[in-house]
């Protein structure tokens, strides 16, 4: 694939991921404009050793945004609900502080 079909689906998907992230969030759904200010101001860039950092910190926010940001909503001026997405959860694994037994 080549390096603009790279930024077109690294753009893509750091959409998608806002939209989902930040769902039923106004200000929160804003990051828009800040991913498209980025995306035009490197525009330019022809370095390919550049691009491929910028590609390579652009995968890393959105690979950060889609693992551990949880979305709160205020339900009164104490209280706090988490929302998490259903990606996030995962299966409890038991702690267990006695290591197994090597045969």
């Amino acid at each position: 694939m080549g390096q603009t079909a790279k930024v077109l689906q690294l753009f893509r998907t750091l959409h998608r991921t806002r939209q989902q992230v930040f769902k039923n969030d106004k200000r929160a759904l804003e990051a828009r404009v800040k991913i498209n200010e980025e995306f035009k101001k490197h525009k330019s860039e022809a370095a390919p050793e550049k691009i491929e950092e910028m590609l390579k910190m652009g995968s890393d926010v959105e690979l950060l945004l889609r693992t551990s940001v949880i979305q709160g909503i205020h339900t009164d001026h104490n209280t706090l609900k988490l929302v998490p997405r259903k990606d996030l959860l995962t299966e409890n694994v038991p702690y267990c502080d006695t290591p197994p037994q090597k045969r």
